[in-house]
C-alpha cells in the first residue's frame, strides 16, 4: 500500500519517511550482489562456493541492521543512499573475489576476506555516525578543530611514518598495517571548508573591480585581501604534490575546494583563478620532479614502445584499455580475460575489471549507480535550508563524482593516470571507511533537511547567529545607534 502524506496544522504537507521504500531498493541491491556473487563462483569453481555465501550473510546483515537502526535515529533520511551504497559495496567484493580467484586457480581469496571486513568496518563506522551526529549542524562549533585534525592527516605521509609506493607517498604504515590517510582527510575538509566558507560567503563575494570588453562585463574579480583561503587551499595542494607526490588527491582535494566556494559565493572568478593558480602550481611541479613527469610522458605518449617496455612506464594503463575493449558489450565473464593480470587491477583499475568481465553494459550500470550516489547527495544540498549542510552535501556529492572522473579519465587516458580509488568498490580499507562515514554523515543531513521542526532552530548548534533572537534593549547603548 502506498504511502499518504498527512496535512500539518498550517496546511504544509508532512514528510514521508520512506524507510518501506528503502527496505526493497536494499533488498533489491542484496539481490543483485548475490546474482554476481553466483556468477562468479559458477564460472571459477563451477559451483557454489561457500565463501560468497559467507560474503552475502554478512554484507545482508550489516545492510539490514543499518536500515532498521534508521527506523529509529534518522527516519527521514534518503531512502536511496543505503541500498545504492550497499550494491556498490557488493559488486566491488565480488570482482575482487573473482579476479583473486581466477589469478591463483581457485586457491585463494584473501584479499576478499579483508574486503569484507573492511565492508563490515565501514557499516559500523556509518551507524556510529549516525547514532554520534545526530545535529549535523553542531560541527560547526568544532570548525577549527576539524580543519586542523585534516591538516594533521594530510601531513602524516610526510612524517617518519610515511610510506612510498611506486613513487607516491600517500601511506603511513603502523606495524604489518597501512593506512592512506588522506581519505578519511577529505571527510574532515569537507566539513572544514562548508562551515568556514559558508560563514564568510557575503565578504568573499564581494566584487571590486569589473573588467568588461565592448561593453559587455566578462570578468569581476574579488577583493585582494580576500585571496586568503584561495590561496591557503593552493599551497595546501601544491604542498601535497610536492611534498607525496600525489597528483590525484592533490587535484581532488582542490577540486573540491573550488566546487563549495563557487556554491558559496556564485562567484565564477574564484574558480578561474583557482584553476590558473592550480596549473600553474602544477606546471611547476612536473619542471622539478621526475614522478611528475613520468606520469605526463605516460599521458602524452603512452602507446609508445619505449615508454611501454619502461619501468613503471605505460604498461599498465595500455593493458587496462586493451582489456577495456576486450570486454565488448557483454563482457568476457569471470572464467575468461586476463586483467586479473594487471597490476592493481582491483583497486586502481576496478572499473577497468568491470569493464572486461562485465562489458559496457555492466560497466555503464556500475557508472549509474555511482552517479545515482553523487545525484542524492547534491539534491540532499537542493533541499537544505541551512548553509552549512547544503554546502556539506553538495561537497560530498561533488568529491563523488569527481573521483569517478579522475579514476576513469586516467585509465582512459583523458587525464594523467594517478592510482586513485573507485568509491565502496577498490580493494582497500581506508578510501572504503571514509565513503561509509560520508555515507552516515549524508543520511543525518538528509533526515534533518525533511524532519518535521517544530521550531527554526530544531537541530541547530547552540549560540549560531542565524538561529537566535536578540532583544536589542539588552545591547550596550553605543551598539544599538550601529545599523
Amino acid at each position: 500500500m502506498a504511502q499518504t502524506q498527512s496535512v500539518t496544522t498550517d496546511g504544509a504537507l508532512r514528510p514521508v519517511r520512506r524507510r518501506r521504500a528503502e527496505l526493497g531498493l536494499l533488498l533489491a541491491s542484496l539481490g543483485a550482489t548475490a546474482a554476481a556473487l553466483a556468477s562468479a563462483s559458477l564460472a571459477i569453481t563451477d559451483g557454489i562456493d561457500p565463501s560468497v555465501l559467507t560474503y552475502l550473510v554478512v554484507v545482508g546483515a550489516c545492510g539490514l541492521g543499518t536500515h532498521v537502526l534508521l527506523r529509529f535515529v534518522a527516519p527521514y533520511a534518503d531512502p536511496i543512499l543505503l541500498p545504492v551504497a550497499t550494491a556498490l559495496s557488493g559488486l566491488g567484493l565480488t570482482m575482487i573475489w573473482g579476479l583473486q580467484m581466477a589469478r591463483t586457480g581457485g586457491e585463494e581469496h584473501a584479499e576478499a576476506d579483508r574486503q569484507l571486513l573492511w565492508t563490515v568496518v565501514g557499516l559500523a563506522l556509518c551507524a556510529g555516525t549516525l547514532l554520534l551526529v545526530r545535529r549535523p549542524r553542531r560541527l560547526t562549533l568544532y570548525t577549527y578543530v576539524i580543519a586542523l585534525g585534516a591538516l594533521v592527516l594530510l601531513l602524516l605521509p610526510l612524517s617518519p611514518l610515511g610510506h612510498e609506493v611506486l613513487g607516491a607517498r600517500r601511506w603511513i604504515m603502523i606495524g604489518p598495517f597501512t593506512m592512506q590517510p588522506s581519505e578519511f582527510a577529505k571527510v574532515l575538509l569537507v566539513i572544514f571548508l562548508a562551515s568556514y566558507l559558508g560563514r564568510q560567503r557575503e565578504v568573499l563575494a564581494t566584487v571590486t573591480r569589473t573588467f568588461r570588453i565592448g561593453g559587455v562585463k566578462v570578468f569581476s574579480a574579488p577583493r585582494a585581501r580576500d585571496l586568503a583561503p584561495m590561496g591557503l587551499g593552493w599551497g595546501l595542494a601544491i604542498l601535497l604534490l610536492v611534498g607525496t607526490r600525489d597528483l590525484g588527491t592533490s587535484l581532488l582535494l582542490f577540486g573540491t575546494f573550488l566546487a563549495v566556494l563557487y556554491a558559496a559565493t556564485a562567484r565564477k572568478s574564484w574558480v578561474l583563478i583557482g584553476l590558473v593558480a592550480f596549473a600553474g602550481g602544477a606546471y611547476v611541479a612536473y619542471l622539478l620532479f621526475g614522478h611528475v613527469q613520468n606520469r605526463v610522458e605516460i599521458w602524452l605518449n603512452a602507446f609508445d614502445q619505449d615508454v611501454y617496455h619502461a619501468p613503471g612506464g605505460s604498461f599498465q594503463v595500455v593493458e587496462g584499455m586493451i582489456a577495456l575493449a576486450y570486454g565488448g558489450l557483454s563482457g568476457t565473464g569471470f572464467h575468461d580475460g586476463r586483467v586479473q593480470e594487471i597490476f592493481a587491477a582491483d583497486s586502481d583499475l576496478i572499473l577497468v575489471s568491470v569493464g572486461e568481465k562485465l562489458g559496457l553494459t555492466g560497466l555503464v550500470a556500475v557508472l549509474l549507480l555511482l552517479f545515482l550516489f553523487a545525484q542524492r547527495a547534491f539534491r540532499i544540498a537542493l533541499g537544505s535550508r541551512d548553509v552549512f549542510l547544503k554546502l556539506t552535501a553538495l561537497g560530498y556529492g561533488f568529491i563523488t563524482a569527481f573521483d569517478v572522473f579522475i579514476v576513469l579519465g586516467g585509465a582512459t587516458l583523458i587525464i594523467p593516470l594517478t592510482g586513485m580509488t573507485t568509491p565502496f568498490m577498490s580493494a582497500g580499507g581506508s578510501a572504503l571507511m571514509a565513503n561509509w562515514v560520508i555515507v552516515g554523515l549524508l543520511l543525518t543531513i538528509s533526515d534533518t533537511a525533511r524532519r518535521p521542526q517544530d521550531s527554526f532552530s530544531e537541530g541547530m548548534a547552540p549560540g549560531d547567529p542565524a538561529t537566535e533572537v536578540i532583544d536589542v534593549r539588552s545591547l550596550p547603548e553605543g551598539v544599538r545607534r550601529v545599523r
